[in-house]
């Protein structure tokens, strides 16, 4: 179960999955785009969360290594999110300070 939630969570962050709808006007807008990365962030640490309890508790199958990856897959898109977002606030003080 960890593994087919950590792995839907990876999809929507692959190159292919951006560079073949970019260019249609179906697709959805910004928004919806980054309301669904941090929604898959989200999902990232929940899952991350819960195998950390899980090994804490001695659930069945719940093993140190996949409390250890859900952890650091939670980190990594935590990071590119925080990347991301000092990017835009970055873009968006550049515009602002352009003289017109």
């Amino acid at each position: 179960m960890l593994n087919s939630v950590s792995i839907q969570s990876a999809a929507p962050f692959s190159p292919a999955s951006g560079a073949a709808h970019s260019g249609s006007a179906s697709e959805g807008s910004f928004f919806d785009l980054v309301n669904s990365a941090l929604q898959n962030v989200s999902v990232a640490q929940n899952v991350s969360a819960t195998a950390e309890a899980g090994y804490v508790a001695g659930a069945p199958g719940a093993t140190i290594g996949r409390a250890l990856v859900a952890s650091d897959r939670a980190q990594v898109a935590w990071n590119a999110t925080v990347a991301v977002r000092n990017e835009v606030v970055s873009a968006y003080q550049s515009i602002m300070n352009m003289q017109f």
